[in-house]
């Protein structure tokens, strides 16, 4: 093994010699690089391997390289890069070769071997990494997307973006992200036929003998991918999805009104198709282009009318469906444009009817109606206390309880929700935060961390930092949570005057235990803070980036990885 080991350092003299001949490092530098080399071929060449000791020797070279660049910037040298920068490459190469070949089944490293190609290989060499990740990893439709993302966006073909799309639909014929990531390819691949053709006409070439097919240009190869997926995948959520995707390209106003009108004969007993149909009429103009209302009131009495004709479409829909579902698409619109505060009269009448006091015993018998009938629906509760409240009712306790009552637990967030919001406003800090208590105890799963947050959010409106501190300590164990509720009370403490570095540091800490395999932000956020604080540690920097490296999991390493490489680019 000695051998090996001496034989891959005196490969490397080359190199070294370049660097220090050309001042790009120091004789003592260079010794040390070669002492730290010798204990990382050690490492990577004995018997017993792990892999932690490949990224290691990885993430050492990477940053020789990156060393490297910086230092040629400084002195402005840019030469030699064939002996220097390109053999180290190939060295790191090898070295993922070898990782990637003995742990092929982890996808992390495979990322890490797209990331560092990416930043330092040739496109021929990452097509071929990609090559070999799918013929191991084929049952993840994400790494396809990703190649063949790569393929059309960074190699510009869209040759072998569509030849990866074909493969990979050969082993997941049922997956609709890969049916949407493809329409969506061979729109973009039309759009930019379209583009070089309009520029070579713009210049008077002659474009005779160039391949542009009319029916391509018109998205041709697009239509073909939405027939077929939607004789697959059925389900009207899919065929809106597709027809989101269509919207974005302009030229392709011929598929979208095919899609639209099949969305219309296909799922009509589909909720979504008539939620759907009817907000498109918010977006539909009733004048040319030119012609659009100039003043605010004319645009408001504009808006008003598309309010009206979407109405008009839900009235329809829940004669054709009188579903619940269907009823709860109609009173969400509503509810939703009253919140917006527009300045239709139609609309305002369709909620103030059942709000208004003059009305409150009717409106009161239809609430009562509806929960008797629909014990279980949350929709139906929600509508009875909003009655309620809005009329100042004594009785609004009561009823939370009862729907609490009826209602499944894993269906009562809104409502626990609705009910300290209403404290917050009527009732004294201890009764509301009696609310958040009990609602925590009963809210159990994914749903608790919306509610956690809520709690925080309340925390600090009511009593300041050092209430919210209190709240943060009673609930950092309770799993589980969201990364919101960690910079909830990172951004509180950096509201402080007295900003303190050691709380940033244990909240950090505390959120990494949750999502630091997942989520890079809060890697970077932690090291800028480190950096910019008046106390912090730059030097801690480096030990948060291994810990990053070593925790991060998929795609969420590259991303990593990117971002910190545009941070140290941005402060050469």
């Amino acid at each position: 093994m000695a051998e090996i080991i001496q034989e891959r350092i005196e490969d490397r003299l080359p190199e070294l010699e370049q660097l220090e001949r050309i001042g790009l490092f120091s004789h003592a530098e260079i010794k040390a690089i070669i002492k730290k080399a010798s204990d990382l071929e050690y490492r990577i060449q004995r018997r017993a391997l792990f892999k932690e000791d490949f990224i290691n020797y990885v993430q050492y070279e990477i940053n020789l390289l990156e060393l490297i660049q910086r230092r040629r910037t400084r002195i402005g040298y840019s030469f030699k890069k064939d002996e220097i920068e390109n053999s180290i490459v190939h060295r790191v190469q090898g070295v993922f070769r070898r990782a990637s070949a003995k742990w092929k089944d982890d996808v992390q490293l495979w990322l890490s071997y797209v990331v560092f190609c990416k930043k330092w290989a040739t496109k021929p060499q990452l097509s071929k990494v990609f090559s070999a990740m799918l013929a191991i990893h084929s049952n993840k439709p994400a790494l396809w997307i990703m190649a063949a993302k790569w393929e059309m966006e960074d190699r510009l073909s869209s040759e072998s973006a569509r030849q990866l799309f074909l493969r990979a639909l050969r082993f997941h014929p049922e997956c609709p992200k890969l049916y949407q990531e493809y329409f969506r390819m061979e729109l973009m691949h039309a759009e930019k036929l379209r583009k070089e053709k309009q520029e070579f006409e713009k210049a008077k070439m002659d474009v005779g003998n160039l391949d542009y097919p009319e029916e391509i240009l018109n998205g041709e190869l697009a239509r073909i991918i939405y027939k077929n997926s939607v004789s697959i995948i059925k389900g009207a959520e899919f065929h809106v999805s597709l027809l989101s995707i269509a919207q974005l390209f302009d030229f392709a106003t011929d598929l979208q009104r095919e899609i639209y009108d099949d969305l219309q004969a296909l799922h009509t007993d589909d909720p979504l198709t008539w939620d759907y149909v009817a907000r498109r009429e918010l977006e539909v103009e009733s004048q040319p282009a030119g012609e659009q209302p100039a003043t605010k009131q004319a645009r408001a009495v504009e808006l008003g009318r598309k309010e009206e004709r979407c109405c008009a479409v839900y009235e329809e829909a829940v004669k054709t469906l009188p579903t619940e579902a269907m009823w709860k698409c109609y009173i969400n619109f509503c509810l939703e444009r009253f919140t917006k505060k527009t300045s239709s009269q139609f609309l305002r009448e369709k909620i103030d009817l059942l709000l208004h006091h003059d009305f409150l015993k009717e409106a009161l018998e239809v609430a009562v109606a509806g929960t008797a009938s629909f014990r279980d629906s949350v929709t139906m509760w929600q509508m009875k206390l909003q009655v309620l409240i809005n009329s100042k009712s004594p009785d609004i306790a009561m009823c939370f309880e009862e729907a609490f009552v009826h209602l499944k637990a894993q269906d009562c967030l809104p409502l626990w929700i609705s009910w300290a919001e209403w404290s917050e406003g009527t009732k004294r800090e201890e009764d509301t935060e009696a609310i958040f208590k009990k609602a925590l105890l009963a809210v159990k799963g994914a749903d608790s961390v919306t509610l956690k947050n809520k709690y925080l959010d309340w925390a600090y409106r009511s009593g300041g930092y050092k209430k919210a501190r209190a709240v943060f300590k009673s609930l950092q164990e309770s799993r589980p949570f969201s990364v919101d509720f960690f910079r909830k009370i990172i951004q509180f403490e950096k509201e402080q005057e007295s900003c303190k570095m050691a709380n940033l540091r244990e909240y950090y800490e505390r959120a990494l235990r949750e999502f630091g395999s997942v989520d890079s932000d809060l890697w970077m956020d932690y090291i800028k803070e480190e950096l910019n604080h008046p106390l912090g540690k730059p030097e801690n920097c480096g030990q948060i980036y291994w810990r990053a490296i070593k925790m991060l999991q998929g795609e969420s390493a590259e991303m990593f990885v990117a971002k910190h490489a545009m941070h140290q680019a941005g402060h050469l």
